[in-house]
């Protein structure tokens, strides 16, 4: 099996629409684009083809421009400037683009010409087209823009948050490297401190999450949907799964993971030699090691993971080093800075920004591996011709990702100078998997719940929150007098505020890059190669092919996860015994 040649072109601008030097200032200075675009008449292929070339030339040009604003806001959300540039594009330029959408949507529809298009990927963007048509309702602009503007307020609340420790301000991801601590003393203080935090603006979250469940709610119900879940699987183009495929998955995370979370737990219980387990006792060394610190600072582990991805492909490596020459990192934690991590795509350019909190963790290096993951994917598809192709379902962008952290295992020795300390980041990786899965599960029964009873009271939300965690947690963990800690821990979870509903797509994935790391265990060239060539599809297959084409299945049955926790299982076993 030979490798693809590949190689990073770098970015190149090529406008027809829109003028070479086109900066964007009012909703005035580009509706004439917008306009001229709305004019262009359909009469036969060529000219469909030509439409859709300039709408996805304008309509990148504004995805950029949106994600500059909204990723400078996030590097620095006390400046009111970048937060009043984000609120100018949501409240003025995004209502009035949203109406020309569907317009636009109808006229590919109705000129009776878009069956005839020959172009690979053009009928998966056309069953989306007509999914935009049948849910749009103009009524929902306004309530989209109020939306936009609270999901803002979630980063703002939470990237204040300090602790003081030693006598130093942290953020709460600095602050979360202490509960890797050997000292349990430490560990407890640190835990109580960031959850005392939290717990200072829970009914400030509250408040949010409830104004945010209502707004939905309305937007739902004036689509013609029964509810916003429903809602969403249609905005989300989730056309290959439904809402009783989720509720099989959480049946069959309870049944063939919670027993293994339970083992694990007692197993921490017993080498940690205490009476009863406690949350700050989740991420310590069961050993009595020292952290992990696979890195001191974000130029040293972005250096490290490009010379992890160089080992994998130098194309990989060369994808990182290209984002370096455009600045488009900003890794360490500091105050003022959203929480969290993303790769965010750069519709126009082609090249992604990587937004990240490190504090020296190992679950930072894997973080940085994940979003390295979905920066090559951006890589590999910015050259297809249309922004539709490039704008993959979550299904698809999580499974590049969360390969990545697994396929490059082999190389972690390059983050750790001990070999004894990469297989403890190995076996540390591979248990939080199993962590993540029943997590993944939990949040998401919570959204079906919390949007299929929106009128719910807070009282009711809490205790449905306690209900459902107990289904999905080990039992082993102790939370005698933390209850309210507990009570509110779904707070943390900024996908519940900021993009509803998408977070059932990480266990699909994860399931799918277990299945690939498989792949890859017994064959790397082709595994590696396959994986590339799924990526480079883009959306221009459905996922079930594009799965097929990384040489997996897109399956997230009870025997289909038995059988790939058995070869999990197996792998952390393999490991501890080396």
């Amino acid at each position: 099996m030979h490798m693809i040649k590949r190689t990073v072109t770098p970015q190149i601008i090529h406008r027809t629409l829109l003028p070479q030097d086109f900066s964007l200032s009012t909703w005035e200075s580009v509706l004439p684009y917008f306009e001229k675009l709305s004019a262009q008449e359909i009469i036969d292929l060529h000219s469909l083809e030509d439409f859709c070339k300039n709408r996805s030339e304008l309509e990148s040009y504004l995805s950029e421009n949106f994600a500059w604003r909204y990723i400078k806001m996030s590097c620095d959300n006390q400046n009111e400037n970048l937060q009043q540039s984000y609120q100018q594009f949501v409240n003025e330029i995004m209502p009035n683009a949203s109406v020309f959408d569907d317009a636009w949507n109808k006229k590919v529809i109705d000129s009776g010409l878009s069956d005839q298009v020959q172009t690979k990927g053009f009928s998966i963007m056309l069953r989306s087209l007509k999914k935009s048509i049948e849910i749009f309702r103009e009524e929902n602009i306004p309530l989209f823009t109020e939306l936009q503007n609270l999901e803002s307020q979630y980063g703002a609340l939470t990237g204040a948050l300090m602790v003081e420790i030693d006598g130093v301000e942290k953020t709460l991801q600095q602050a979360s490297a202490y509960l890797e601590s050997t000292d349990r003393g430490v560990r407890e203080a640190v835990y109580r401190k960031v959850a005392a935090q939290r717990l200072s603006i829970k009914d400030e979250l509250n408040t949010l999450y409830s104004e945010l469940i209502g707004k939905r709610n309305q937007v739902a119900l004036q689509a013609g949907f029964e509810n916003f879940r429903d809602f969403s699987f249609a905005s989300l183009g989730r056309f290959d799964y439904t809402p009783n495929d989720c509720f099989e998955f959480h049946e069959a995370v309870e049944k063939t993971i919670k027993p293994i979370l339970n083992e694990l737990a007692a197993k921490r219980k017993k080498a940690l030699g205490i009476d009863s387990l406690r949350p700050w006792d989740k991420s310590v060394d069961p050993l009595g090691r020292k952290p992990l610190k696979p890195f001191k600072t974000g130029e040293e582990l972005l250096e490290k993971t490009i010379r992890v991805f160089d080992h994998l492909d130098p194309f990989l490596g060369d994808c990182l080093r290209e984002m370096v020459k455009l600045d488009r990192f900003d890794l360490d934690s500091r105050k003022g800075k959203n929480p969290g991590g993303y790769n965010y795509p750069l519709e126009e350019t082609g090249f992604p920004f990587i937004f990240m909190n490190a504090a020296g963790q190992v679950r930072d290096m894997v973080t940085l591996l994940h979003e390295g993951g979905h920066a090559v994917h951006s890589i590999l598809t910015k050259e297809l011709s249309l922004n539709a192709f490039r704008n993959f379902p979550s299904e698809v962008a999580e499974l590049a990702s969360m390969s990545m952290e697994l396929i490059t295992m082999d190389e972690w020795d390059i983050y750790f100078e001990n070999p004894e300390d990469a297989k403890r980041a190995k076996i540390k990786h591979l248990e939080d998997i199993l962590e993540t899965l029943p997590w993944v599960a939990t949040i998401d029964a919570f959204q079906h719940w919390i949007y299929e009873n929106p009128d719910h009271t807070l009282a009711q939300r809490e205790e449905k929150w306690n209900e459902i965690l107990a289904r999905f947690a080990d039992q082993m963990t102790d939370w005698t007098g933390l209850e309210e800690i507990k009570s509110h821990v779904w707070q943390k979870q900024l996908h519940l505020y900021e993009v509803p509903f998408y977070y059932i797509e990480y266990a699909i994935a994860q399931l799918g890059a277990l299945a690939v790391w498989r792949n890859y265990c017994q064959n790397p060239k082709l595994a590696l190669s396959n994986y590339l060539e799924a990526l480079s599809i883009g959306y221009t297959e459905p996922i079930k092919a594009i799965y097929a084409k990384a040489g997996i299945e897109f399956n997230f049955s009870e025997g289909y996860i038995a059988e790939l926790m058995s070869f999990l299982a197996e792998k952390i076993k393999n490991l501890e015994e080396s």
